[in-house]
């Protein structure tokens, strides 16, 4: 310690002991890690409020695709997971596992209807949350029935990123079949996560397939 040159001879001045850290300098550190840190997480969570938004506003009525997700999500806890959900709507190949579960719409001649994709180690597979009553296709009149598209890997050609030239953020999942068949998927949360999620899940299995067959 050394005086500091007053008049007071309690008052002192400590040297820098330069191989310590700065107090204020390990404040600041922490701070800036911190904030980057919140920096981070505030856009993520307005990422997904946007796509959350996004995804409502598509339907006919905001009311019934906020409802929508709420019964989804209720169905889920109530079976005890995605998993059995998928296992009642499509059944299980053997082997089959689920990957993971999204929430979107499928683009149709008659507007988008608002469902769950499925993405397994054998098949992309679509679910309408609501049965359709009176839909064309119904073999009955009167008949409400859930849509559903089931695509096994091996059916699957191509998995293409899409959106609206009039509107980039409006962004679509194109799914082409080897016969030519063409779906597009729309509205997802997670749309990145999604497209990533199908391309991963139909390059996996088809390179399985090769090493099957030259085995």
């Amino acid at each position: 310690m050394s005086n500091n040159g007053s008049n007071n001879p309690y008052v002192q001045i400590s040297p820098l002991h330069t191989n310590r850290p700065k107090p204020m300098d390990t404040v600041c550190d922490a701070l800036n890690r911190c904030s980057r840190k919140v920096g981070k997480a505030t856009r993520r969570a307005e990422t997904m409020a946007d796509n959350f938004w996004n995804h409502i506003r598509i339907g006919s009525s905001l009311a019934d695709a906020a409802v929508a997700r709420i019964v989804q999500g209720t169905k889920v806890l109530t079976l005890g997971g995605p998993d059995i959900l998928f296992q009642q709507s499509f059944g299980n190949f053997p082997g089959e596992k689920l990957i993971k579960s999204f929430a979107c719409y499928l683009s149709t001649s008659t507007g988008p209807v608002i469902g769950t994709i499925y993405v397994s180690t054998k098949r992309v597979a679509f679910c309408s949350d609501y049965p359709l009553c009176n839909y064309p296709l119904s073999l009955q009149q009167n008949q409400s029935v859930h849509y559903k598209v089931v695509l096994q890997l091996d059916q699957l050609s191509t998995v293409s990123p899409f959106s609206n030239r009039f509107n980039p953020a409006e962004k679509y999942m194109q799914l082409v079949t080897v016969d030519g068949y063409e779906f597009y998927f729309m509205g997802f949360i997670a749309y990145d996560k999604a497209l990533k999620t199908v391309r991963e899940a139909s390059l996996q299995y088809h390179n399985h397939s090769r090493e099957s067959s030259n085995a």
